[in-house]
Formats: structure tokens, sequence, C-alpha cells
């Protein structure tokens, strides 16, 4: 009796303990449900959370950020900063400057010539068949004579015959060049003009020296760009200054052109002024020196030139600051230092520039890219770019894989075997050159930006597809001899409901993780080819375009904050994308896992 009162209690107890099940019973119905049983394993698997988490955090970025965010996608950030910019040099000049007779032209030819003559301290050169002499005044100064041919002699046993050319000179002229010949004389005068003679093989020569140009290696500057050095001005003011340098005078006066001149002359300068109005006025300035502005609408005055040369001839070491006022009286900063062979004259002005590569900041908190634009701004539509075209991309080949795998899967025989050998053909189109090949038809046919991104997506949806249509035909391949497709036909159900309302529901767990999975390889793409240039154009944004400016070594070394936040936000979608794949597959067949 006792031992039936204990058996009791123990039953009694193991009912009160077991929970009673109903049909209608809410956690009959949570075990028996498949999505709830999906979803409960999807949220305990840790990496799918993280995934879930990161994947959230970028449409987040993307989306609502960029609606945030004050600032436009292509908005460029400008403002006036003062800047050191080059403003002119200053040379010492070593070639020769021609300084022609009014009327007269020397040549390119011809003074190319000079030069070499000059080197060779010859006195006569030929250029284009005109003959030239040189009267050589000092070192690195000379006329330049045109030699016009007046009369020839010859001698015939002892007597001189001359043969005159010139119809302007008589019988006299003969004597005086007969005379020149017997005594030797290179040079001799008639009717106040100067004649050379030269010996040619067995005949002699005259010459009349027309002066033709100055050469000298001196620069004459003035303060008007109207004025030109004239023949006579130079000639004179050379002559004056070679008298001085022998003489040791530092002042002196000459005339030219019907005009009055001072030369004041100390060390390797000297000013020239002139009398106007009962006023000395500097009137030029002569050096070695070149001093000249690197811009056509700026011109320099002598006093300028004069205040460089003289802090020059006072000695520049490194970086030298000045001030001048310029015409219009203001005071503006410069500084002067010297180069390689010459000198380099900067000023400080006040610049329009682009904030290109700036680095953050409180207004740009990652800072600014090559072009000026907000970094963080860019980061975020170009989140929008590359999520939305890759959902668009896995769902545009996801519906094609659906429809020909399912339709290959399910019929079988000779329309699987025509669907599967175009997927062998897709497969073996090789990708990356057909893309770069397609990326530069459309540079060169300059597709607008919104369109090339439509191509795009249709290029990577139509080369993409092949994988999933494959997996769809041996899923149904399977599915299709089971007891609930021999019930469909049974029922009278048509083809195309069979397909897409029994077979392909099946499918779905796979398709979902294989559509999250290539997710992250889509946006993969885009960006590689955004980064080569082919993807996504400005003024679009997307990650791969906003790396691009890797390129630059430059720019990858110094400039770390422009690139670093578009790799971050690739990585980490891409990584959430694989982590949610990883943890549906899990999910939806724990098998898997084992």
């Amino acid at each position: 009796m006792k031992k039936d009162k204990k058996n009791i209690k123990m039953e009694e107890y193991e009912n009160k303990n077991e929970p009673t099940m109903a049909l209608d019973d809410e956690q009959r119905v949570k075990i028996l449900s498949p999505g709830r049983l999906v979803l409960k394993r999807f949220i305990r698997n840790k990496l799918a959370i993280t995934g879930s988490i990161f994947i959230l955090g970028m449409f987040l970025f993307s989306f609502v950020g960029g609606w945030l965010m004050p600032y436009e996608e292509d908005q460029i950030f400008t403002e006036y900063v003062d800047m050191s910019k080059v403003f002119g040099g200053v040379s010492i000049n070593n070639e020769y400057i021609f300084v022609t007779s009014d009327g007269k032209e020397f040549p390119m030819v011809a003074r190319a010539q000079f030069v070499l003559a000059a080197n060779k301290e010859q006195s006569i050169f030929d250029s284009q068949d005109i003959e030239y002499s040189l009267q050589k005044l000092a070192d690195e100064l000379y006329i330049v004579y045109k030699n016009n041919e007046v009369a020839v002699a010859q001698t015939v046993v002892k007597d001189i015959v001359v043969t005159v050319t010139d119809t302007t000179l008589d019988e006299s002229f003969s004597s005086a060049f007969s005379t020149a010949i017997s005594k030797g004389e290179q040079t001799f005068e008639y009717g106040g003009r100067t004649y050379i003679t030269i010996q040619d093989k067995k005949s002699y020569k005259a010459y009349e020296q027309i002066p033709d140009a100055v050469a000298t290696k001196n620069r004459y500057d003035y303060d008007s760009v109207d004025i030109k050095t004239s023949f006579e001005f130079a000639y004179a003011a050379e002559l004056t200054m070679m008298a001085m340098m022998e003489e040791g005078i530092t002042e002196s006066s000459f005339s030219a052109d019907g005009k009055e001149y001072t030369i004041v002359y100390e060390g390797d300068n000297a000013e020239i002024y002139t009398n106007e109005n009962g006023q000395t006025i500097l009137y030029s300035n002569v050096s070695r020196y070149i001093v000249d502005s690197i811009y056509e609408d700026v011109f320099l005055d002598i006093g300028f030139k004069n205040y460089v040369k003289d802090l020059i001839a006072q000695g520049v070491e490194g970086i030298q600051e000045f001030t001048y006022a310029g015409t219009n009286g203001e005071d503006r900063a410069y500084t002067i230092e010297v180069g390689s062979n010459d000198w380099i004259i900067r000023w400080i002005e006040d610049t329009f520039v682009i904030l290109d590569f700036d680095a953050p900041s409180k207004a740009h908190p990652v800072g600014t890219d090559g072009n000026g634009m907000d970094i963080l701004t860019r980061l975020m539509y170009g989140g929008r770019v590359s999520l939305i075209l890759g959902f668009i991309v896995v769902i545009i080949e996801t519906a094609i894989g659906i429809i020909l795998g399912g339709i290959a899967g399910y019929f079988g025989k000779w329309v699987d075997n025509l669907i599967m050998r175009i997927v062998d053909t897709f497969n073996s189109i090789p990708s990356l050159p057909i893309i770069i090949i397609l990326g530069f038809m459309m540079d060169q046919q300059r597709v607008e930006p919104l369109l090339r991104m439509v191509y795009l997506m249709f290029i990577l949806a139509v080369l993409g597809w092949p994988g999933i249509a494959r997996m769809v035909r041996g899923q149904i391949l399977s599915l299709r001899e089971q007891e609930f497709m021999i019930a469909t036909e049974a029922t009278g159900i048509s083809v195309s409901k069979r397909i897409f309302k029994h077979l392909i529901p099946n499918v779905m767990p796979q398709l979902i993780v294989i559509s999250t999975l290539s997710l992250g390889g889509v946006i993969l793409t885009e960006s590689v080819l955004s980064f080569l240039g082919l993807g996504v154009k400005f003024p679009f944004a997307s990650w791969g375009n906003i790396i691009n400016a890797v390129s630059d070594v430059h720019v990858m070394t110094n400039y770390l904050f422009v690139w670093i936040p578009a790799g971050f936000c690739i990585l980490i979608t891409v990584l959430g994308f694989n982590f949610i794949g990883d943890g549906l597959r899990d999910a939806f067949d724990p098998r898997m896992k084992r």
C-alpha cells in the first residue's frame, strides 16, 4: 500500500513538472515556426549580429548622415589666403643685345654669325650673301657695319686698275683707293666717309661701311614701354661709358637724337638723366642685370629695378625682405633670394585658392580632397551610391538567375542543356578586360555620369547571374521529384505557379545567403572599378573614386585622411555583409556549422 502511494506521488510530481501542450499553445507555435527558428539561430550568432550592426551603421551614416550634413556632394570650398608667389627674377645678361639703325634689319642668322666671328676675333663675316665687318670698341662692345662694295682693283704688271661699281663716285676715288692699296692701308677716307680695303685673292675690293647695329651686353631700361633704344643713343652712350672708364670719372654728358644727356657711371650700373622743363629726370638705366616680372601686364619702373640692383650689389644672403611703393604709392612686401644662377623675387598676394587636401578641422572633420570637397560628405553620398548600386545589381542578377535556373531545373532535357551552355558561355567571359574595354569606350563617348552608373549596374548584373542560375537549377532538380510536386501536378496547377510558387520558395534560404554574400563582392568590385577610373565618375561620389586619389604616392604618404576613411567604410560594409551571410547560412542549415 505504501509502495502504491509512493508511485502515485512520483507520477503526480512528473505530471506537475511536465508542460502541457495544445494545438493553439503559443510555445508550440514558436517551436514549429521555421521563420522564428531561423531568426532565433541568427540572433544567437554573435558574428551575424556584429555584421548587422555594421550594415545598420553604414546605412544610417550614408542616408541619414547625408541628409543631416550642411554641405552638398559636389560643393567646392575656397578661401582667400596670403600666399608667397614668384613675382619675377633677376639675372645677369650674357647674350649680345643688338640695337639696329633706323630702318635697318639685322636678322637672326646674321646675329649668330656675328657671335661666331666675335668669338674667333674675326673682323669680317658673311651672312646670306651680305658681307659685314666688325669694329671692336671694347670688350663685349662692337659696331656692326654692312659692307657695300663700291670698287674693285686689280694689279696689272705694276699698275693698279680700278673699276668703280658705284656710279656716284668719280675718278678721284679711284686715285684714293689706289693710294691705299699701294700703302697697304686697310681703311681710307674719301668725301667725309670711311672705306675699307679687303684683299680677295689677286684683287682688292673697296667697301663703304654702313653702320647697321650696336652689339652690347648692356641692358637699357626705361620708365615706359613706348621708349625704344635708338642706334645713335646706344652708340653715344656706350662710347661715353667706355671713355669714362678709361679716364676714371663717374659723370659725363653726351648728345644723341638732338638731346643732351648726363650719365652717371659707377661700378656696373649707369644712370642716364635728361633735362625737361628745367627738371632733371632719370631717363634710362644701363647695366648687365635683367630685372623682369613673370606677369605680362606688370611693368617694372626704373626705381624698382635700381632698388633691386642695389640690394644685389650689397649682397643678398638667404631670403631678404624689402618693401617698395609702386606707382599707386602703396607699400608692398617682397622677398629676394639667391637662386642657382640668378635671384628670385616673390611677393605676398591675396590669392583665391581651393582648399585642396585641407587637414581635418572643426568645419571639415575628415578634411577635404584634391578637389576641395568635404571628404565626410563625399563618404556619405558615396555610401549611398555603393550600397544602392550593390543592391540593384544583386536584385537584377538574382532575378535573372531565378528565372533561367528555375526553367532549366524544372524542364530539364534540351531546355536545361541550352540554358547551361549559355551559363558556361557567360562564365567563360573574362569580366575585367570586358569592363575595362567598355569603360574606355564610355570615356571616349563621354557618357554622362548618371547614365554611366546605369550601364555599370547592368554590366555587373549580366556578368554575375550565371552562379545564381546554376545554384537554383541544382536545387530544383532535386526538389521536382519530391511528393509535393506530384501533388501540384495532380491538382492541375500551371507550370509557372509550380516553379515560382512551390519550387522557388524552397530555394529562398540559399538565395538569401548567396545574395547577401554577393552584396559585399559587388560593392568591392564597384570600388575597384571606380578606383581604376572605370566606374562611378565625378561629380558623383563612391568609395572607390574617393580612394582614387591614392594613385599619387605623395597623397598616399602625406594625406592619410583622404583615403583611409573610404577604405575603412568599404572594409566595414563588406565585412558586415559577409558576417550576415555566414550567419544566415548557419541559421538556415545548422548542419553546415558542424
